[in-house]
């Protein structure tokens, strides 16, 4: 298996570059790299698709703070079908959605126009569609393991009558006649420097490069209905509150033919009604009898997967933490896991009987009774810094 490379390293920018560093740096990628100006090499070709998904996360700020946090597998789930576009784009995509990054270069006609691809400025057919949110609540259980969820989401939907056209058939589709099928309107001028072309966007098609003469009568021309998609989503073990997961192609369709927009999901931990999370850790407050903590005692603790036993020694100091290495919730992005933190809470009564307080009295009177920390007790500080250590 391929090791991607870091987007980063990729359009050869820093972590803190800008918006427009980054757009500069992929167009210059990109335009080395361009199919046009490197027929028939593959090595080329390869490297055009991997500058364009480095761009397509980098340019967007939320997918670039999830890469920034998670590296590629922020996307990937566990090898799952979420994430980026990766290689799954194909050069259509690619000039669909970042067409107009290539300017007024015009490649369709000096480089090899005879391969029938239509010019990279052009936005490619139908208009992209929007992004969804969709917030995901999930349990601990899931959180630790990770889960296999499939929700049902309400959005636009290709039209199944025209395939997605907004033509009412096939014959009802025709080239445009203002680009002849470009998308572009070319423009030369003379001016003092001599002759300047320049591309614009076809204002006949909208640079889709045809027109529809007859509407599709389901979805009126849009190609796309309001619906309804089950989606099955993978999700990592070790995810966390707040955290964003893509999947690619699963927004709201685009209209006439144009590529889906992207499914954010936003992840939501529902509270465990006797865990704590902290981080990877998880954290649980035992409270015991003073009795116990006299003699000492076994019991049952609850954590993430099911219950464990844990001996608690005769003696035991209220505010004692105890470790269940490896407990805890795997980190997203690695191999370490946290562990489950326990203290121990010594319960007092607030209201004893006449007998109880006859023998409380007595302790009172034993120097037995008298607090005596040790010099090597641990202090509340210190517990704290040890915890989080």
């Amino acid at each position: 298996m391929t090791t991607k490379r870091d987007f980063y390293e990729v359009l050869g920018v820093s972590k803190t570059a800008t918006q427009e560093e980054i757009k500069k740096a992929y167009r210059k990628v990109a335009m080395q790299h361009h199919p046009d100006r490197n027929p028939g090499d593959k090595s080329s070709e390869d490297k055009f698709k991997e500058a364009a998904e480095a761009y397509e996360i980098l340019n967007d700020a939320d997918k670039k703070a999830q890469y920034d946090r998670f590296g590629h597998n922020a996307f990937s789930g566990r090898g799952g079908g979420g994430g980026y576009s990766s290689g799954g784009m194909n050069m259509d995509d690619i000039f669909s959605q970042f067409g107009d990054i290539f300017g007024d270069e015009g490649f369709g006609s000096f480089f090899g126009g005879g391969n029938g691809r239509r010019a990279s400025g052009s936005r490619g057919r139908g208009t992209r569609g929007t992004n969804l949110r969709v917030k995901l609540k999930m349990n601990y259980e899931e959180i630790a393991k990770g889960a296999n969820k499939t929700i049902k989401v309400k959005k636009h939907v290709k039209c199944n009558t025209c395939d997605g056209s907004g033509a009412k058939d096939k014959n009802s589709i025709q080239t445009c006649s203002g680009c002849g099928g470009s998308g572009q309107v070319r423009r030369v001028q003379n001016t003092f420097l001599g002759q300047m072309q320049t591309v614009t966007t076809c204002p006949t098609c909208n640079g889709e490069g045809s027109t529809v003469t007859s509407k599709c009568n389901s979805c009126k021309g849009e190609g796309r209905v309001y619906g309804e998609e089950t989606v099955t989503i993978d999700i990592p073990a070790g995810v966390q509150e707040g955290m964003q997961l893509s999947i690619n192609g699963k927004g709201n369709a685009g209209e006439r033919g144009g590529s889906p927009g992207d499914l954010i999901v936003l992840i939501e931990e529902e509270a465990h009604p006797q865990l704590h999370r902290d981080g990877l850790n998880v954290a649980f407050d035992l409270y015991i009898s003073f009795p116990d903590a006299v003699f000492g005692t076994q019991v049952e603790v609850p954590t993430i997967d099911g219950r464990a036993k844990i001996k608690i020694p005769a003696g035991t100091q209220s505010g004692k933490i105890f470790r269940l290495k490896g407990k805890g919730f795997p980190h997203v992005n690695s191999y370490e896991k946290g562990d489950q933190l326990i203290q121990v809470n010594i319960w007092t009564p607030q209201h004893v009987s006449s007998e109880e307080k006859d023998m409380l009295e007595k302790m009172l009177e034993s120097k037995n009774f008298e607090p005596k920390p040790e010099k090597n007790e641990k202090s509340f500080f210190d517990k704290v810094r040890e915890m989080f250590s």
